[in-house]
């Protein structure tokens, strides 16, 4: 297939759109609903890491921030060389096929070996990362301005319904087997999810256009790369809006990705589920509301930004994360006391299961809505002359991954100082509060000088 795509052919927006379904199962199997509590369960509380004993869940959240800051290092090299050789496909090939094998060998996970299990669940979540970037890259591309709102939340959508439609797969294989077997029906889910991911990625790999080839034994492939990335840096620096906007969007990433990496390990210590299947069974009910309401959320959010803008529109999702969060962590009793010096019993806003569907229901709202939206605002604020692309989105990847980075380590943090995820919860307000507050800084249209 020719390397210029006619904009607009419909073919290859549907293929495009169509990988969210193929690689939406990782995010939704792996890092939010059936691994952590396979791990929770299958792995001691305190573990030995090469020599070094860890609190089980900690060292999970340590290890991710360290290939999420990895991913910071080496994406803006590869979009590089990528941008260069002009074949965005051929590495977002390579990342799909690593963390979809990545996600199939997690069926061998041993605690015995815990080093070299730990070792391919990062590597399954540095391709499932670095390919979204060269994915994304695509948008501007492919696709009208007009149409890249729209485009973003199809994609998003066509995840949620894939990803959703795995889960009540796995979990149907999970909860009708024997209960002495579900540890080797839960290994087979993360097989399963490796070959969804595999498999349905060719429906977007037929239609995405080609590029030249890229010659990785040549010195001068990488020499080129880094002068893209530092030319694209100059560029970016002079574009007054996508500059102000990617610091926004680096902010409330810290919050965003934060909630939802660790969505299931607040709700498994903070809310009252009872004992055994019951309560896991209340947290997957949980995630699959986030998953399904995510769907008309990121809808809705394009088409109030068709109507108001999408800095508008980003302003008003950013608000209901701040009363979100809030709602979630607010301990009213626990500030009395403080300031009253009397000791009296909890009473948070969220701690029954209810309580916890009811804010699950709205941050799937606005979920799915931050996510698309944020992703189709920078490919509009992309100068609409660039060839660039993927080197870019690797900056809206690193700001993204930085922020992960931040948040996560904040979160864990603040828990371990304080002994509670709700005061962890709250302190992700103020990301949010803050990136909100920088939205209003970016234009709405170019400025011609930079400020």
């Amino acid at each position: 297939m020719s390397n210029n795509i006619e904009k607009g052919n419909k073919k290859v927006i549907n293929a495009w759109a169509f990988y969210d379904w193929a690689n939406s199962v990782y995010p939704l199997v792996i890092t939010t609903a059936i691994f952590p509590i396979f791990y929770e369960s299958y792995v001691d509380e305190n573990v030995l890491f090469f020599g070094h004993q860890w609190i089980s869940t900690a060292l999970i959240t340590v290890l991710s921030a360290t290939y999420f800051l990895l991913l910071v290092l080496t994406i803006p090299f590869l979009t590089g060389i990528a941008d260069n050789a002009g074949n965005k496909k051929s590495f977002m090939r390579f990342f799909c096929y690593l963390g979809s094998s990545s996600c199939i060998l997690l069926a061998f996970f041993n605690n015995k070996h815990l080093e070299l299990s730990l070792l391919i669940y990062i590597i399954a979540g540095i391709g499932f990362w670095s390919s979204l970037v060269f994915y994304n890259a695509f948008l501007p591309e492919i696709a009208h301005e007009k149409d890249h709102d729209r485009l973003s939340a199809r994609g998003f959508s066509m995840g949620y319904v894939g990803s959703v439609i795995l889960l009540l797969i796995c979990l149907t294989l999970i909860f009708t087997s024997p209960e002495d077997s579900r540890s080797l029906y839960t290994r087979l889910c993360f097989v399963l999810t490796g070959l969804w991911w595999f498999g349905f990625s060719h429906v977007t790999f037929k239609q995405l256009p080609n590029g030249g080839a890229i010659k990785l034994n040549d010195k001068s492939t990488y020499k080129q790369g880094f002068k893209e990335i530092v030319k694209v840096w100059g560029e970016v620096r002079k574009t007054v809006r996508l500059k102000r906007f990617i610091f926004s969007f680096f902010v409330y990433s810290m919050a965003v990705q934060t909630v939802m990496l660790v969505a299931v390990y607040f709700g498994t210590k903070e809310i009252n589920w009872g004992e055994g299947a019951d309560a896991k069974m209340g947290l997957i009910i949980s995630v699959l509301l986030i998953q399904l309401i995510a769907i008309p959320g990121a809808i809705l959010l394009s088409k109030l930004s068709e109507k108001k803008g999408n800095l508008f529109a980003l302003k008003v999702v950013l608000f209901l994360w701040v009363v979100l969060c809030f709602c979630a962590g607010y301990q009213p009793v626990e500030y009395l006391n403080f300031i009253l010096g009397e000791k009296m019993s909890p009473n948070y806003i969220v701690s029954e299961p209810f309580d916890f569907y009811c804010i699950a229901g709205f941050v799937g709202l606005v979920m799915g809505g931050v996510q698309s939206l944020s992703r189709s605002t920078f490919s509009k604020f992309i100068p609409s002359n660039t060839k660039d692309t993927s080197s870019y989105f690797s900056f809206y990847d690193i700001s993204e991954k930085l922020g992960i980075v931040i948040g996560m380590l904040a979160y864990g943090f603040i828990e371990q100082l304080t002994g509670s995820a709700r005061n962890s919860i709250v302190a992700l307000v103020v990301f949010f509060a803050v990136g909100l507050i920088l939205m209003f800084f970016v234009p709405k249209e170019e400025k011609s000088n930079n400020l």
